[in-house]
């Protein structure tokens, strides 16, 4: 007998992402699955810049889910925008508004934080609560630093950060480089350690 739960979700798996989202707002909690699961990627994506500058990887998952979730249930599915967009652009926003509640000295590690893909500050974005001269000082600050620390890297290194910062797990990364996951996670936290020093040293612009 055919689990009709399995046809169900097979069916959803094909559909695009507006659709997914049509139905969900009409109250198909399967659909919702779906689109979260397809999402999750983007979201990892969105988060570790943040996490390999000090934060914590999981508070920042969270975060990023609750930016996706926001972004499923107000998706204008009338609107031209691509579904993938607008959801990007609400998990960064949430992102943001997390690192800047952290200027309060509470969450440091996230303070000092700064996303490693000059994109989050796209000018297509609106962040309404946004100073502009804090974008433009983290677009300048974003730069240098990927500038400074891609050349602290080994050849390694800098192709594991590119496939982590795409959201790919460290699985996935292994397979792609042909190392363990174990040597995936070393090579992480060697890339840690080495934004870690600049952020904390003001090492930015002397490579």
């Amino acid at each position: 007998m055919v689990n009709r739960n399995e046809v169900s979700y097979a069916y959803l798996e094909q559909l695009n992402d507006e659709k997914l989202c049509e139905l969900l707002q009409a109250g198909n909690r399967l659909a919702e699955e779906v689109l979260a699961d397809r999402c999750h990627r983007l979201v990892r994506s969105c988060s570790r810049p943040y996490f390999l500058a000090g934060g914590d990887s999981e508070d920042l998952l969270q975060e990023g889910m609750f930016g996706l979730i926001k972004a499923m249930r107000e998706y204008d599915t009338q609107h031209e925008t691509a579904f993938r967009t607008f959801a990007e652009t609400c998990i960064r926003r949430r992102l943001y508004t997390v690192i800047k509640a952290a200027s309060s000295g509470k969450h440091l590690p996230l303070n000092q934080s700064v996303p490693l893909n000059p994109s989050f500050f796209d000018t297509n974005s609106s962040f309404a609560q946004v100073d502009p001269e804090d974008i433009l000082i983290d677009m300048e600050k974003t730069i240098n630093l990927l500038e400074n620390a891609r050349k602290q890297l080994s050849k390694l290194e800098e192709k594991i950060l590119g496939y982590y910062l795409d959201g790919l797990t460290y699985s996935e990364i292994a397979k792609t480089v042909g190392k363990s996951a174990k040597s995936v996670d070393n090579a992480v936290q060697r890339i840690r350690r080495k934004i870690a020093r600049q952020l904390n040293w003001g090492d930015i612009s002397n490579g």
